[in-house]
């Protein structure tokens, strides 16, 4: 989907500081938007809700439950991402552009009924708040899954300027309808939070749907075995597990976590410092689109468009190693970026939990998850590189790897004690990343023949 690589290329033709600054910064909002603007909103809600919404336990629900319905409709919608994705590349490469807008519609259509229904029977038998509690975390589950599917069109539309308006907009609007409706409790701040996602979705669905016209209103071409990949959606599951699963391990663990709302338990302890961590994504994201979007993909382009066009194997081998030096130079400045924004967070970390009023006690902890979370920008970059090249089999193990080394080294990391938490999830990554690297020499070494053989 390199629709934003395109415009990317744009901006940075104009070889100016002002133009690659333009650049770095689109791309750090697209790539990592929705993810931190959502944090943030969520947590300036919860913030502003404090000695409004009392007592001041129901803001702490209000923070649990919109970090399940997150966590769970990533989970269950991890999958179909990559599935769909996929699906509509296909269909982009064969310029049948008539398929997009009905596939999208019969696929959101699905979700929502399976969702819905997942949510209803897990609402009924596992919760005994009021109806409106349930009807609205029921609605705002439903549009958390529908938001995920959308999402992954931004990358390929070019108006960028459209996206992070609506982007902003739409968080603008949680917040402002948060502050409005925060007289009616929990219940105002879940109101506020499904008017803020569902005007992300509709906004960004009418977007794709005046992009991709069709004469058909809904289809299930997605549904054709010869049209798409299943594997992809074990390797959206294991993907999204895995960045969770540390999570729920310390959120039902009785001497780590204790009960909220429901069955919904949380972790004081371990809960803050990784999704503060988490905003410290942004320049790591940033420099891994825009290189992987702009100098890999154009050089990938090229490499491929030479053999399906019959060049020379001395040409197609010279693209090869301008490709390869530009997946070396791109790893490289990804952790020349995050690596000092570690340093930066590292220096500055103290202030920033006193300015916040965090306990200092939280340092050791929030250190360990910085690291993680910049590893895991790191470790994106290479299955972004990995689907590239179409080696689903290397991401889907690289993922699957993910999910087990983190659920044994987190429950490694709770038997040692408090010291030694959030390794788990850091080491794991490290872990990732290292086979990931020997993976990736391995592909580059073995292209012409893969490349070839597969094309027999």
């Amino acid at each position: 989907m390199a629709g934003i690589g395109f415009e990317l290329r744009k901006i940075l033709s104009r070889d100016s500081y002002t133009a690659t600054l333009r650049a770095y910064v689109y791309a750090g909002l697209i790539s990592s938007g929705p993810w931190v603007l959502s944090i943030i909103s969520v947590m300036l809600i919860g913030f502003l809700s404090l000695g409004v919404v009392t007592p001041d336990v129901l803001v702490r629900q209000f923070l649990v439950t919109v970090t399940y319905l997150m966590a769970s409709s990533l989970i269950l919608t991890g999958g179909l991402q990559l599935f769909f994705t996929r699906f509509v590349s296909d269909r982009l490469f064969e310029r049948r552009y008539d398929m997009i807008m009905p596939n999208l519609l019969g696929i959101l259509l699905l979700v929502t009924l399976g969702a819905g229904l997942l949510a209803c029977v897990i609402l009924w038998f596992l919760f005994d708040q009021p109806f409106i509690y349930r009807l609205l975390v029921l609605s705002n589950f439903v549009v958390l899954c529908n938001l995920w599917l959308v999402i992954i069109f931004l990358s390929g539309m070019k108006a960028y300027n459209r996206i992070l308006l609506v982007m902003f907009l739409g968080y603008s609007l949680m917040v402002g309808s948060a502050f409005v409706l925060r007289a009616w409790q929990m219940d105002g701040l879940l109101l506020a939070l499904l008017i803020g996602h569902s005007s992300l979705l509709f906004l960004f669905l009418f977007d794709i749907l005046r992009e991709y016209q069709s004469d058909r209103l809904i289809a299930f071409d997605f549904l054709d075995r010869s049209k798409v990949f299943l594997s992809l959606l074990a390797t959206g599951l294991c993907y999204n597990l895995g960045i969770w699963v540390d999570k729920f391990i310390f959120w039902f663990n009785p001497a780590t976590s204790d009960q909220v709302i429901g069955p919904l338990r949380a972790s004081m302890l371990y809960d803050l410092p990784i999704f503060l961590a988490y905003l410290a994504i942004i320049p790591g994201m940033a420099v891994f689109l825009v290189r992987i979007e702009t100098d890999f993909a154009e050089w990938y382009e090229r490499l491929f468009s030479a053999i399906r066009d019959g060049q020379t194997l001395q040409h197609i081998g010279q693209l090869k190693n301008e490709m390869t030096l530009s997946i070396r130079q791109g790893l490289q400045e990804i952790c020349k970026v995050q690596g000092i924004t570690v340093v930066l967070i590292f220096l500055f970390a103290p202030s920033l939990l006193d300015w916040l009023g965090m306990s200092q006690y939280y340092l050791p902890l929030f250190y360990v998850d910085v690291v993680g979370v910049s590893i895991q920008v790191l470790f994106m970059a290479l299955l972004n590189v990995f689907f590239y090249l179409d080696k689903r089999a290397v991401v889907l193990e690289l993922c699957l790897l993910f999910v087990v080394l983190n659920i044994l080294l987190t429950l490694l990391s709770q038997y040692l004690g408090p010291s030694f938490f959030g390794y788990g999830f850091t080491v794991s990554l490290i872990c990732c990343v290292l086979l990931g690297l020997m993976r990736l020499n391995n592909a580059l070494d073995d292209l012409e023949y893969d490349t070839f053989m597969l094309s027999r």
